[in-house]
């Protein structure tokens, strides 16, 4: 099966790809390496630098199969240039979906995320819930789904609302709160939380990754997805990272109030079941950190590098 993987060179395509490969899928990883490429060469596997906004760039000739990972990652990010989040996240969306469909590709699973519930009350979010989208991250990814949605009768359509990942990649992020607050502790011995009390659905990179790969191989689980196992507090993350590395913990005031609690029901109804935790995740990264593997570096904090070299590079380009 050839499978074409947008976003392939982000946080969680760099995880993803590998496992395709190793399990004999050729792939197309499509990318437009903002922040590079830490794909290794293989045999089967076709790299390929391109905007997805282009998308006479998209040669899905062949192709069996998408998982359709790109957008402009987190709030922040996507708030910096609503317009170019616009362009990313749901216009070129469409533009896939419809020329998928055009190729009588039978294969999509779109990556849209938990954070399309907006805030919520309710003790349990559930996949039927009405969605409240508060920022354009959100509201991009609500329109994605509904735009994949309307292909449903001409393609098998998979949605996966992700909670929050974690994790070592090796194309790294650390502005993901167990990875933020795990590299805080390294670098600083001290541990800054905002609030402290929100709740929020944490889910491990290999699970999410795994997650892709089983819907691949099980088309039969058509529809939305949530995906994400533990639903910890923000100061009880920065409690777990501080018992791997004994650091001290500092409570401000935040004004960020979003607090849910993602279930995942209708996933283990699957037979999906994660491997992972959050404590796995702190133990992996501290350990890669003090081998030398894991580096705080700048392109890691998507804001600070989307606002140093992507920005004012697609306003060149503009």
């Amino acid at each position: 099966m050839h499978v074409f993987v947008t976003g392939a060179c982000g946080y969680k395509g760099t995880v993803l790809v590998p496992k395709l490969l190793e399990k004999g899928y050729k792939v197309t990883a499509f990318d437009i390496q903002w922040f590079g490429n830490f794909l290794r060469p293989h045999p089967a596997l076709t790299v390929v630098k391109g905007d997805i906004r282009n998308i006479d760039e998209v040669n899905l000739e062949g192709v069996d199969a998408i998982i359709h990972l790109s957008s402009v990652a987190n709030d922040p990010c996507s708030d910096l240039d609503p317009k170019l989040t616009w362009e990313i996240s749901c216009l070129a969306t469409m533009q896939l979906a419809d020329r998928a469909q055009r190729l009588g590709i039978k294969r999509f699973i779109y990556a849209s995320s938990g954070s399309v519930y907006g805030v919520s009350d309710e003790p349990q979010v559930t996949e039927d819930l009405e969605l409240f989208p508060l920022s354009e991250y959100n509201k991009t990814k609500m329109c994605g789904e509904r735009i994949v949605l309307s292909y449903k009768d001409d393609m098998t359509v998979q949605i996966v609302r992700p909670a929050t990942v974690c994790g070592f990649s090796p194309r790294m992020r650390l502005d993901v709160a167990v990875n933020l607050l795990t590299m805080q502790a390294l670098e600083n011995g001290k541990i800054t939380v905002l609030g402290g009390t929100q709740t929020r659905p944490n889910i491990h990179i290999d699970d999410i990754t795994d997650l892709y790969i089983f819907l691949l191989e099980h088309p039969q689980h058509t529809g939305v997805y949530n995906a994400g196992f533990e639903n910890i507090s923000i100061l009880d993350i920065a409690k777990m990272v501080a018992d791997h590395v004994g650091a001290e913990i500092e409570v401000k005031p935040s004004n960020d109030p979003r607090s849910y609690r993602v279930n995942s029901d209708k996933l283990l109804a699957t037979g999906f079941r994660p491997k992972k935790t959050v404590d796995d995740a702190i133990k992996e990264l501290v350990g890669y950190y003090r081998q030398g593997v894991l580096k705080n570096e700048d392109r890691f904090h998507n804001l600070k590098w989307m606002m140093k070299s992507v920005l004012p590079q697609s306003s060149q380009a503009g």
